[in-house]
């Protein structure tokens, strides 16, 4: 399939800003089951500094805000070809040890609530494709999706406790829950075309799990499904801050306002 993305993120400020530093992880790359035929960024009210792989081999580019700015633009347009390879994504050539992925993080730490959910997971579920799609239900269930409902910084226990989030939290409790487990696992960060609608207004995300003679494979908790030709990875971490689409600094701005769009379509 051919998507086409255009992604634009604009910050407007009441008071100009004095200093700006953005990562910006907003590029996808050629890997498995999918193909970048072009992909084009633009900045406005900023300037791009550089562009290099970080630790998890994403790409990342850093732009400052000009000085005064009181409106800060950037846009992505490109097109991804993609296949459905039912979320296997296999070997990926990772710098890290597979141990490294199964570190709990601040977001990711299994709590009682986690716990609570993977219990009698085991025996029920012996297969492990099987037992992953059965946590992911499990989630679901005990934390519907809703928008709103949490913050960026909410840890996947306080999102059990709350009973409702977002994908990125629904991404969060899987990652816990895996990793207590004994799974190997990491956050995506990407692109999902949606049946319902083009437009959007965030970016979409879901986990990875290495399992033993398949590799790494995605689960999308939100949908309940694995993964398919919809979909286009950009960036991956131990949890959100390490794949997060935009993270930084800016001082001397005030009243801050940040618009995104995003558009994804099949050509």
């Amino acid at each position: 399939m051919k998507l086409q993305i255009s992604h634009t993120t604009r910050y407007r400020f009441e008071a100009p800003a004095i200093y700006g530093l953005q990562q910006l992880r907003l590029t996808p790359q050629t890997g498995a089951g999918q193909s970048v035929a072009h992909w084009d960024m633009q900045v406005e009210g900023g300037t791009v500094e550089t562009a290099f792989l970080d630790h998890h081999k994403n790409r990342v580019t850093l732009v400052s805000f000009k000085a005064g700015a009181t409106e800060v633009r950037v846009t992505c347009t490109g097109q991804v070809e993609t296949e459905d390879r039912a979320g296997i994504i296999g070997k990926t050539g990772d710098t890290a040890p597979l141990w490294f992925f199964e570190r709990s993080t601040d977001l990711t730490k299994a709590g009682s609530r986690v716990r609570s959910l993977v219990k009698g997971l085991k025996d029920e579920e012996p297969e492990d494709i099987a037992r992953l799609h059965a946590l992911s239900s499990r989630i679901l269930a005990a934390v519907p999706y809703e928008i709103g409902a949490t913050e960026a910084d909410t840890t996947a226990e306080d999102a059990i406790d709350h009973g409702a989030g977002v994908c990125q939290d629904h991404a969060h409790i899987f990652l816990a829950a895996v990793r207590y487990l004994g799974y190997p696992a990491r956050y995506v960060s990407g692109y999902l075309m949606m049946d319902d609608r083009h437009h959007q207004d965030a970016s979409h995300a879901w986990a990875e799990v290495h399992i033993n003679g398949m590799g790494w494979v995605g689960f999308d908790v939100s949908n309940r499904i694995s993964p398919d030709d919809r979909y286009v990875r950009v960036a991956t971490g131990l949890d959100y801050t390490e794949a997060a689409p935009i993270a930084g600094l800016h001082y001397g701005a005030s009243g801050e306002e940040m618009q995104v769009d995003i558009e994804v379509q099949q050509q």
